[in-house]
């Protein structure tokens, strides 16, 4: 992710298919193909991490509370299906949203960390 926020939106994507050519491949078909795995694998990885992030933030909200994480995932799952073209495309052009959502699931983690630890401590001790 750390290289799709440093790197220039206005990227154009007619330099990559010039480079392509110049190499005496075929231009057309294998550059298809090239960006539709490559495609592909970023909204992969895209939904996976943004699962990952939704599980990881739901479940540091809920903290000892089941049903409230029930209907958070619930939640989270149905606004990334109705919004995700949306968010893609605000994160496109403010990447400061981006930096902002890593430091709030940087902090639930290392707080969902410090808390396991002194419960894990608090057992331990008794």
């Amino acid at each position: 992710m750390w290289r799709e926020l440093r790197a220039s939106p206005a990227e154009p994507m007619e330099a990559k298919e010039a480079a392509w050519c110049r190499r005496g491949n075929k231009c057309r078909k294998a550059s298809l193909e090239k960006h539709l795995v490559q495609a592909t694998w970023q909204i992969i990885v895209a939904d996976v991490s943004m699962s990952l992030d939704n599980v990881l933030a739901v479940a540091g909200a809920a903290r000892e509370h089941p049903m409230v994480m029930i209907f958070g995932l619930a939640l989270s799952i149905a606004m990334m299906g109705v919004a995700a073209s949306f968010i893609a495309h605000l994160l496109q052009n403010h990447r400061w949203i981006a930096y902002v959502g890593l430091a709030v699931i940087l902090y639930v983690a290392v707080e969902m960390i410090f808390r396991g630890t002194l419960d894990i401590m608090m057992v331990a001790s008794t």
